[in-house]
């Protein structure tokens, strides 16, 4: 990170410890940060009250609202962002409340505060850990710039299915890159170090499943094998309960029969108990309520008896908490233990935060807005993956002097950020437009919008749209799907572009120009027509402030492309869910076993075509597949092999590969290392991910990549979680998306005795 950030965050905690010597009537116990101590001065109301969290925009105006922080009835406030309003809210809560304690102020930063970066799903396609965490640092220092101290993020929901809007907040389809992406934004919102307190508190969410809700429809039900969860959903929540996130969020969803935030087993026995988090648990918006809705309590009471007996330590939005949690303590049945475990968690929290100590925001500090927008732009380039490039179309050569920039998002500053942006700037956005008019000159590039949104279906613009490109050398197109149409709750059962965007490419290409398509989105969309009609194919997310700029510094070939897909692109919506770590099945497909459906004889016997695990008409893998996305040169991977043929147990052995950049352009490839555990005592997935790596290789340049695999990196769980580590045959892989093919082997042994190639 540059010197000016780490001199930037150094400013804003020294302003903060400043602000909050100067206001010096703050009371002596609210300055207290000996959490047992002020645990035992509490009465109940006033535990119950850290257990509350409310939404709280505006509310230092609101009468209603200051009392209920007077009598310490709330421990957390939700989406207030104005520093004003935090510091008056604050103020009232330490000088007028009888023990002064603090309330933490939360609010959703999840890619991005007031500069936007690519959505979380984009962010992913870099294959990045070390820029996501320094994109991370960013959110934080501009959220904790307005007074938050507690963002909602990472998201470690794992999704299959791309017609799930919330698919854009995750880190895709693999546990393992969830699991590096979360460990990044974790590690970059807390910034601590020995000299340094935690600066913003994170949040593992949603917790559990919440990805896989059926048929892709926001809340719906959830039903996952134990198994599973052991082997899938559960390891990014494990890795970053182990690496000390903060705090956990529930689902809003079911979990096979029980709702999350009324789930014991999953948020008390698994998280608390086998786990050993000591952070506090949250309820999703209104969740705890929400049991009524699902048909698991009858009413209120008993709602709020399910969540804090299951493990809910604060709750937010709904109030059961401060309306039923004293009369269930006087009736027995939620003991008082119960409450001060909760209260103690949330209190520690709030202590380390150095909340006590300074509670105040800031006054304001200047941003370095080059270097963050710099860093937004990086961001943006390395997410961007190109998924076609017919006769090298790209990048534009000097030749091509004039553009046609057509499409309902080639220049619009606020769709272009995304999903969740609530606080984000538009004025900070460079949209293409902005950034080809800048480059090529305003003359030269011929604007046409098309189409007013992404879901207008009129034809009217064409014309005009056909004019600029036959009058241009190329033409860009940029469509894809406004914010508003993915997130939560904006599921869709149609994944193809909306509106007439596709009878859009069909009319521009009919012109015979060369055609670039841009898809500006937060999922996988149905794409297999557009990528026939397209010379190239870039995916470039909803892309953040800076999209424009890392736009077009690719199609100029300034930087080459780079980024990775997350997840598996179907072909078609019947092949949801579709993903590379999939079981081997007992009968495979392959192409050989697969007669296609148009090439069926007719009147065949039953069997006659074979009998494996495919469909007729699309066959069985994807369009494009896991890790996939091309560059502006050709790498090639050639002489793996194993440090040791045999790995003992509790070793470590090296897996290694040479990467050529055999093209004439300099750029980055992400190396994948995939490995198989080829029989076990529970069925394992035809190929895992368990490295990777970004290499720069300039033209003609080699290099030898080698990963570290250990025994602990092969195991694996039982239906009860317990972790297992078994002897027998690995595959090992390494290459430039899942599908790779250049593999060797090594055999897991306790066997003292190793042989070297």
């Amino acid at each position: 990170m540059p010197k000016s950030f780490s001199k930037y965050f150094k400013r804003i905690l020294f302003t903060a410890v400043l602000t909050a010597i100067l206001f010096s009537c703050s009371r002596e116990n609210g300055r207290q940060a000996n959490v047992e101590e002020l645990l035992s001065q509490m009465s109940l109301d006033e535990k119950i009250g850290q257990m509350c969290q409310l939404h709280g925009e505006n509310a230092s105006h609101d009468t209603a609202f200051l009392h209920l922080v007077r009598q310490g009835w709330i421990g957390s406030v939700l989406n207030e962002t104005d520093p004003n309003q935090i510091n008056a809210l604050q103020k009232t809560a330490i000088e007028e409340s009888r023990l002064g304690i603090p309330i933490l102020f939360g609010r959703d930063v999840i890619h991005g505060f007031k500069t936007i970066f690519p959505v979380n799903l984009g962010l992913a396609a870099t294959f990045n850990p070390e820029l996501v965490k320094k994109c991370a640092e960013v959110w934080a220092s501009e959220a904790f710039n307005s007074g938050i101290r507690w963002t909602f993020a990472p998201s470690l929901d794992i999704s299959y299915d791309p017609r799930w809007g919330r698919i854009a907040e995750t880190y895709g389809e693999d546990p393992y890159l969830v699991t590096q992406m979360g460990l990044a934004v974790n590690e970059g919102f807390q910034q601590k170090s020995k000299d340094k307190p935690l600066f913003v508190a994170t949040c593992a969410k949603h917790f559990a499943g919440y990805g896989t809700v059926e048929g892709g429809r926001d809340y719906n039900t959830v039903a996952i094998p134990e198994i599973e969860l052991h082997n899938t959903y559960f390891i990014p929540f494990k890795a970053l309960a182990d690496a000390g996130v903060n705090t956990f969020m529930t689902s809003f969803t079911e979990l096979n029969g029980v709702p999350a935030s009324g789930d014991k087993w999953l948020l008390r026995n698994i998280l608390k108990e086998t786990w050993k988090f000591d952070g506090f648990v949250v309820s999703d918006w209104g969740s705890v309520r929400e049991q009524i809705d699902h048909g698991y309590v009858t009413n209120e009471e008993e709602a709020a008896l399910k969540a804090v007996i299951a493990g809910v330590d604060m709750e937010m939005a709904s109030t059961t908490y401060r309306d039923y949690l004293k009369k269930l303590v006087d009736e027995k049945k939620v003991s008082l233990a119960l409450i001060d475990d909760a209260v103690r968690r949330i209190l520690t929290l709030k202590k380390n935060l150095g909340l006590f100590e300074s509670p105040y925001v800031s006054p304001p500090v200047s941003l370095p807005a080059k270097e963050i927008l710099l860093l937004a732009k990086q961001a943006a380039i390395q997410s961007m993956v190109l998924l076609k490039n017919d006769q090298n179309v790209l990048p534009f050569s000097e030749n091509i002097k004039s553009l046609a920039l057509i499409g309902p998002m080639a220049n619009d500053k606020y769709e272009q950020l995304g999903t969740w942006i609530f606080d984000g700037d538009t004025n900070l956005s460079i949209t293409p437009l902005m950034a080809f008019r800048a480059h090529y000159g305003t003359e030269n590039i011929r604007y046409v919008k098309a189409l007013s949104t992404t879901r207008d279906n009129s034809e009217k613009a064409f014309a005009e749209a056909i004019h600029a490109t036959k009058q241009s050398d190329a033409a860009v197109v940029i469509v894809g799907e406004e914010s508003i149409l993915t997130g939560e709750a904006h599921s869709r059962a149609h994944l193809h572009l909306p509106g007439a965007q596709e009878k859009l490419i069909e009319a521009i290409a009919k012109t015979g120009k060369p055609l670039v398509i841009v898809i500006m989105t937060s999922r996988p969309l149905i794409i297999d027509q557009i990528s026939i009609i397209a010379s190239a194919l870039i995916y470039a997310w909803h892309p953040g402030s800076m999209g424009g700029e890392a736009l077009l510094d690719i199609l100029r070939g300034k930087v080459s492309p780079s980024g990775k897909l997350p997840v598996s692109f179907p072909i078609t919506e019947g092949q949801i869910p579709i993903y590379y770590r999939h079981k081997k099945t007992g009968r495979p497909a392959s192409y050989k076993s697969w007669t296609k459906l148009e090439d069926i004889p007719v009147r065949s016997f039953q069997t006659s075509i074979g009998n494996t695990n495919h469909y007729l008409d699309i066959g069985f893998e994807p369009l494009y597949p896991f890790g996939y996305g091309l560059s502006y040169t050709k790498f090639e991977y050639s002489n793996i092999q194993v440090s040791s043929s045999l790995l003992n147990m509790n070793e470590t052995l090296i897996v290694s590969a040479i990467l050529h950049n055999k093209g004439n352009v300099d750029a980055e490839e992400v190396t994948q290392l995939y490995i198989q555990d080829v029989t076990a005592s529970y069925t394992r997935p035809v190929k895992e991910l368990k490295g990777l790596k970004r290499i720069f290789l300039k033209a003609g340049e080699s290099q030898k990549i080698e990963f570290r695999i250990s025994s602990r990196e092969l195991a694996f769980y039982d239906a009860r979680g317990k972790e297992l580590i078994e002897e027998g045959l690995f595959n090992v892989w390494i290459g430039t998306d899942s599908q790779t093919k250049l593999k060797t082997v090594f055999q897991l042994t306790k066997s003292e005795t190793s042989y070297e190639n």
